[in-house]
């Protein structure tokens, strides 16, 4: 009876077992059927999206090779994309950069680039013409502008305390000697957390402006001046001419003694002051200024040789094309004379021997020609402290000056529409530069031949 019921339950047991394993067949079946379909259709979406569809087949290695075939065709034309697109930002950058340095290149003002450091990393061409300095780049700002510069204190506080300057105007002396009067706008440049890692400096030149209001300034003041002096030097000269005849009247009666050389020291200081007042006359005194044609040449010519004449120990000549003027032969040849004079004397005593040239250039403007006259010598050359007084009334240089001759040179000049300035040379001596506006009647100048005297 065990024996009977252990068959019997043995062979339940295999059919249980055989109806667990068709069920698990059946599954294994349908996880296959389904993992077939879905590459199947995982096949068929690679197929509509891919360039080259793979090609179809049951074989699951060549399903997946080509399906990998498939994603590194789309990341290659995807590689190809992001390729063309750099290649544009590139190309748009590069342009940015390129018309970046053409406005800079052609900017008007001087633009300088100060790195936190205090080095010059970026300066345009017209930064070194406003500054009269090549070769800024890549330099210390305070060894290229100057240590006692004014424009190097700018910078420096700007660096130091990221403080702004809006249209600030400077004083700037060129390696040349000459003196300049600068525009300057200067600002930090900021980034991350506010850090100060340089400044930029905008900078222009006001020097012509500036010498224009001053000419009209003069103008104005000449036009008060020469109001009030011509009364007041008339009197002057009454009262002189009185003093001076008393003098000559107790000299004349005592030949000799105290009395006599009082009287003679009276007719010494009344003479002195008479040409005092009788210059101040010429500076402050109207000008009637007539409207001939001036041949310069021929005034340069006169001027020459009476300063070769009377001061033979200088060398002097002239060279250049000289045009014509519309103006007063008279005047300008008294105002070129007073120059040259000036130029000869300052030149006595040079080790090689005095030496002035009188140089003449044509200068094309926009609108006008002009005719610039420069007088060099090779003296000792301008003292600091006396280029900003040179053309101020009664100042003076030398022992027994009256301090009017360089005024009357610019009352005479502005007077005919032009300006003179003054400047050292960097080889020695001074160098004054007399600029009229050309005749618009008269061909352009011929130029000259070489007179040395």
């Amino acid at each position: 009876m065990f024996a009977a019921f252990q068959a019997e339950n043995s062979q339940h047991l295999w059919t249980v077992a055989i109806v667990c394993g068709m069920a698990l067949l059946g599954l294994v079946g349908i996880i296959l059927y389904l993992i077939q379909r879905f590459f199947q259709d995982t096949r068929a979406e690679h197929s509509r999206k891919s360039v080259a569809a793979p090609p179809r087949t049951e074989n699951p290695s060549a399903f997946m090779a080509a399906s990998m075939h498939g994603v590194i065709q789309t990341l290659r034309d995807q590689e190809k994309e992001l390729a063309r697109l750099h290649r544009i930002e590139k190309d748009r950058a590069e342009q940015t950069e390129r018309l970046s340095e053409e406005v800079t290149r052609n900017m008007p003002a001087g633009l300088l680039v100060v790195n936190a450091t205090g080095i010059i990393s970026s300066a345009n061409p017209a930064a070194a013409q406003v500054l009269g300095i090549r070769a800024l780049g890549f330099r210390r700002y305070s060894q290229a502008l100057g240590e006692d510069s004014e424009l190097t204190a700018l910078v420096a506080r700007c660096l130091k305390d990221g403080t702004i300057f809006r249209r600030e105007e400077v004083k700037h002396s060129a390696p040349g000697g000459e003196s300049r009067r600068l525009g300057a706008t200067i600002s930090p440049i900021r980034r991350g957390e506010g850090k100060i890692n340089g400044a930029i400096c905008l900078i222009t030149d006001l020097t012509e402006l500036a010498a224009l209001q001053q000419q009209v300034q003069l103008k104005e003041n000449l036009a008060a001046l020469g109001e009030l002096s011509a009364g007041i030097a008339h009197e002057f000269k009454n009262a002189l001419a009185t003093i001076s005849g008393y003098a000559q009247l107790i000299r004349a009666e005592t030949e000799e003694g105290e009395a006599h050389d009082y009287a003679q020291n009276i007719l010494e200081q009344t003479r002195n002051v008479t040409h005092v007042v009788t210059e101040f006359l010429k500076y402050a005194r109207p000008l009637d200024i007539s409207t001939e044609t001036v041949a310069l040449q021929n005034v340069i010519e006169k001027v020459v040789g009476e300063i070769g004449e009377t001061m033979s120990e200088i060398r002097i000549r002239y060279e250049g094309p000289f045009g014509s003027v519309a103006g007063d032969e008279g005047l300008l040849r008294q105002a070129l004379l007073n120059l040259a004079r000036n130029a000869a004397e300052a030149s006595v005593g040079a080790a090689n021997g005095g030496r002035v040239l009188v140089r003449g250039e044509t200068v094309r403007g926009n609108d006008a020609a002009f005719q610039r006259i420069t007088v060099f010598d090779n003296g000792p050359g301008i003292p600091p402290d006396a280029r900003e007084k040179l053309f101020r009334p009664f100042f003076t240089t030398k022992a027994k000056g009256t301090g009017l001759g360089l005024a009357v040179v610019q009352k005479i000049v502005v007077q005919h529409g032009g300006q003179v300035r003054a400047r050292n040379r960097p080889e020695g001596g001074a160098a004054f530069i007399v600029t009229l506006p050309l005749s618009s009647e008269v061909p352009d100048a011929v130029e000259s031949k070489q007179v040395v005297v």
